[in-house]
């Protein structure tokens, strides 16, 4: 406060009333009394700068998203995405069918029979989901086509029941729409796993002429006309079509493995190879951890005689799938071929009766894995299931009867006999016995018992076994 030597003024007089800012303060109040009550109520202001909230996901965002992982090859995320999007629009059938078509395709992926087997499976009980919610669909009852058609191949024991399920189905679709491209080559899909090679080419030409260039299925008609010239023995025309369909798809690896096979049975293993090489390298700047490139390959290498280099594919392959007892069945056989009985045996023995964690920690540890101590082994090595004898593990038992006659009379392997003819007798009462090929290395490896078993002399080289036998293989998911 300054001081200027002026008299303080006492008086009485003061500032004048100002009515206006009475009610300036009356609206301020009202209006905190307003924001109490609209708290009160739930209607709370949100402070400034919140985050934007995120929008909920629709199935159709789910499903324009699977379609991109199909389009990159990702089969399993692509699977992945239509599962949310059935989850959030239960009632759309054509979810459900993609759903199907993909899991369908997904199970080519699948390096053993009961892991394809499930997939399908479960890729049928998608499609008759999505044919109970629209049975006037034809692209449904097409997809229906498909998916017990593949599983009419893969489960042996259903064969007749999934393919007339699958017959009828496609002739409904082609009844709701005569002329659609991808009816008439699911059609002929099935025809041809019925054997009528006549009628099936017909139709896959058919839907390949009319398929329009850019159409979502086309990649689906070009891949069955191949499938179906390669069941007919055109391997070159087939290779043609699986190529036109990597050009509508060029990210879906299980076509590049088709024309693979088809050189490698034209007995052009490095046309072979590049086609499976360029698989692998596909999956793996995707992440993912396919064996079956590694399976395909391998088996190429086996049948040029090169087995240091099979094994180490076949390996590989163990790696990403080391519970996978089809694949210790491929890795006992390419030991076998190699001479090496003692490795066959042990390898073969978890394909064919199964075997222990610790059977099969061994067998890692030795083949796949470097375990450098105690602690690191035990991060390996579970339960491994036998598999059931079919045509698809068949090599495995007459392979595994041999190597075990074979080394019947070397010192440590005194089981060795009873359990090769345990083998033998399973082979030859079962349908197979009746191949005279089976029926030949069976009593090629009898003969060896005989001599080994019951005090005879040395033991014969065996005769080597053949890589395939007169069992078809089926057409829609053939082993790599």
């Amino acid at each position: 406060m300054e001081l200027k030597g002026e008299r303080l003024s006492l008086s009485g007089r003061g500032r004048r009333f100002r009515p206006w800012r009475i009610l300036v303060y009356l609206v301020l109040i009202l209006a905190g009394l307003g924001l109490y009550w609209m708290v009160e109520i739930g209607n709370v202001v949100q402070p400034l700068f919140l985050p934007t909230p995120i929008s909920t996901r629709t199935a159709y965002s789910y499903a324009l998203e699977a379609k991109a992982h199909f389009s990159s090859g990702n089969l399993g995320d692509a699977i992945q995405a239509y599962q949310h999007g059935t989850q959030l629009d239960p009632q759309n059938a054509r979810l459900w069918a993609d759903l199907a078509r993909v899991q369908t395709y997904g199970s080519e992926s699948e390096p053993s029979f009961g892991d394809r087997l499930a997939m399908l499976q479960e890729a049928r009980q998608a499609i008759d989901q999505a044919a109970e919610l629209d049975p006037d669909d034809s692209y449904v009852h097409a997809i229906r086509g498909l998916v017990y058609d593949w599983l009419a191949a893969a489960d042996e024991t259903n064969w007749q029941a999934h393919i007339t399920e699958a017959t009828s189905a496609v002739e409904l679709a082609r009844h709701l729409a005569p002329d659609d491209p991808l009816a008439l080559a699911i059609y002929a899909e099935v025809q041809v796993d019925q054997q009528k090679y006549a009628q099936a080419s017909q139709f896959a030409e058919l839907a390949a002429e009319s398929v329009a260039v850019g159409s979502e299925f086309a990649v689906d008609v070009y891949r069955i006309y191949g499938t179906v010239l390669e069941n007919l023995g055109a391997y070159n025309l087939a290779i043609e079509q699986y190529i036109r369909a990597t050009e509508v798809a060029p990210n879906l690896t299980f076509l590049y493995i088709r024309i693979g096979v088809n050189y490698r049975r034209l007995s052009k293993p490095d046309e072979a190879l590049t086609f499976f090489n360029k698989a692998a390298q596909m999956n793996e700047q995707l992440g993912i951890e396919d064996p079956i490139p590694y399976l395909a390959i391998a088996r190429t290498y086996l049948q040029m005689g090169e087995f240091f280099i099979s094994a180490l594919n076949v390996e590989r392959a163990l790696a990403f799938n080391p519970d996978n007892a089809n694949i210790y069945g491929l890795l006992g056989v390419v030991f076998y071929k190699a001479r090496n009985y003692e490795s066959s045996i042990s390898v073969l023995k978890c394909a064919v009766d199964g075997c222990t964690a610790e059977e099969s920690r061994a067998v890692l540890c030795e083949f796949v894995f470097a375990c450098g101590s105690d602690a690191d082994a035990e991060a390996y090595g579970s339960p491994i299931e036998g598999l059931t004898l079919n045509s698809e593990s068949l090599v495995y038992y007459y392979t595994y009867g041999s190597a075990l006659a074979y080394y019947s009379g070397s010192p440590g392997y005194g089981f060795a006999c009873d359990e090769a003819e345990r083998v033998f007798t399973q082979i030859m009462t079962s349908p197979y016995g009746g191949d005279p090929i089976v029926a030949s290395i069976v009593e090629e490896g009898r003969l060896i018992l005989a001599r080994s078993c019951f005090g005879g002399a040395g033991i014969p080289e065996p005769t080597p076994t053949p890589t395939t036998t007169q069992s078809p293989e089926p057409s829609s998911t053939p082993s790599p």
